[in-house]
């Protein structure tokens, strides 16, 4: 039983945070608020979850900043580092805690965990209450005219796009903390880098936390999301949102952006609306998660099992290194390995490339995206390695493949982001750019380019991967 707590010291509520890290919009925090008691606001660094080396950086400054905003409401952080299922029920147990709140989570070990913990602080006479507020709808509450989740994505936006959705629940003003409470050091937690600093990239590029995520909000707004529709695609504009860490972490809530951008206006046409499509894609990838969990390590689509898949090491390291001499690719794993961050049109040049021109499993593509990106969501992730693999739910093609060489040139035409990330080739004339080993000898040597010294020849021919996956793809169906 949880430690009596006298009239005069009413017993406290514990708000765990865990994707949600943030005053504004935070449900189980409103509603801890909104409570007679102390609120206990707490997180758990469970050392057993994966968490990759940029989400680990970005988490150290998301909590920085949740400390810091907790601080002028009068309240305290508190961390601990261990499995929540043995210290939640311990700190109950200390502080004599009566309830325990939290935001829902939806990977399958989250799911799991949160069950077994609720099932066990509820004998003990402890109340728990568990919210939404990490995507727009419930996995559970967008359903097929048959009473099923759906499978393909476009019937699946028009529905979320037709849901009403309550107004963001505005931050509390203030915060009775709980005193006298031990807490670990945040730094003393190790998530960021030392032996080497890799972060600096992520340092110039980022601004963790919620503040952050409420200022780059707003200069999408002003700045970009008017020609969102277009500009989304051309990897040498500041034309995105760059939103997706700040969802990821719950720095922002994608019920408030939907209210920011205009979501809930209704009508069509708006300038916003390809913008709330791509936020409504992250609902999708989360509503496949939660019905299909095992989208995460098997195929979606069983007959994939059977693809035969290369063992190229050379070649992963290579990409992996951006260094594989298709200039739109190794710019893109570049900006990934600076910054923890690709861009959209280039993460599917990047991923299509290491499946077909490589044929190197998707898998090894995601974990390695889960480990460098500031936004590793698993959802998200594993749904979108799975579309391009053509192997996942409302997947492209397999035989989709993309020429990563008419790719650059469509998208980075003047070669702008290939320069930014790809120095060594930066002086070769645009008609080059995308394909340094068709340029001219004297070109190259004025530009300071000795392919396979400065900058290396493709490490496979684009025809000749193309016929490879697609003669894989034929044996996979069983086809001549």
């Amino acid at each position: 039983m949880p430690k009596k707590k006298t009239d005069e010291t009413p017993a406290p509520v514990i708000l765990w945070f865990r994707r949600d890290l943030r005053l504004d919009d935070n449900p189980a925090l409103a509603a801890a608020a909104a409570r007679s008691g102390p609120v206990l606001p707490l997180f758990i660094l469970d050392p057993e979850e994966e968490i990759g080396g940029a989400s680990r950086w970005w988490l150290h400054g998301s909590l920085e900043a949740l400390g810091e905003s907790l601080a002028r409401l009068g309240s305290l952080l508190v961390l601990r580092k261990g499995d929540p299922l043995k210290l939640l029920p311990a700190i109950v147990e200390e502080t004599g805690a009566s309830a325990v709140f939290w935001n829902r989570c939806y990977e399958p070990h989250a799911i799991s965990r949160d069950k077994a913990l609720k099932s066990a602080l509820t004998e003990k006479a402890v109340e728990v209450k568990s919210f939404a507020a990490s995507l727009l709808a419930e996995p559970w509450e967008v359903e097929t005219g048959s009473g099923g989740p759906y499978k393909v994505f476009t019937p699946f936006w028009r529905a979320l796009s037709q849901t009403s959705f309550d107004a963001p629940v505005a931050a509390p003003e203030k915060l009775a903390g709980v005193k006298d409470i031990a807490t670990d050091r945040l730094n003393d937690w190790g998530l960021l880098p030392s032996k080497p600093d890799w972060a600096g990239g992520l340092r110039e590029t980022w601004t963790p936390g919620e503040e952050g995520a409420r200022k780059r909000l707003l200069a999408f707004v002003d700045e970009a999301m008017a020609d969102y529709g277009a500009a989304r695609d051309l990897p040498g504009t500041e034309g995105t949102s760059r939103l997706s860490p700040h969802l990821h972490w719950g720095d922002i809530s994608p019920r408030r952006i939907w209210h920011v951008v205009g979501g809930d206006a209704g009508g069509g046409g708006r300038a916003g609306d390809a913008f709330l499509r791509e936020l409504a894609w992250r609902d999708f990838a989360c509503h496949l998660l939660y019905h299909w969990p095992e989208i995460v390590t098997e195929n979606w689509k069983s007959e994939f099992d059977a693809f035969p898949w290369a063992e190229n090491d050379a070649a992963f390291d290579a990409w992996t290194r951006g260094r594989t001499g298709y200039p739109v690719v190794d710019a893109g794993m570049r900006q990934l390995w600076q910054t923890g961050w690709m861009h959209n049109r280039v993460r599917m040049i990047a991923a299509s490339f290491l499946i077909k021109h490589l044929m190197v499993d998707w898998r090894r593509g995601a974990e390695w995206f889960e480990d460098t990106l500031v936004d590793a969501d698993l959802a998200v992730n594993r749904a979108s390695w799975q579309w391009v693999a053509g192997s996942g739910a409302d997947a492209a093609p397999y035989f989709r493949i993309f020429n990563p060489i008419l790719q650059g040139e469509k998208f980075d035409a003047e070669g702008d982001y290939v320069r930014a990330f790809v120095p060594e080739i930066a002086k070769l004339d645009a008609k080059y750019i995308h394909k340094p080993w068709q340029a001219p000898a004297k070109m190259l040597a004025d530009a300071g380019i000795r392919l396979g010294e400065t900058y290396p020849e493709p490490i496979v021919d684009h025809g000749e991967a193309r016929n490879r996956a697609l003669a894989a793809y034929r044996e996979m169906k069983g086809g001549s």
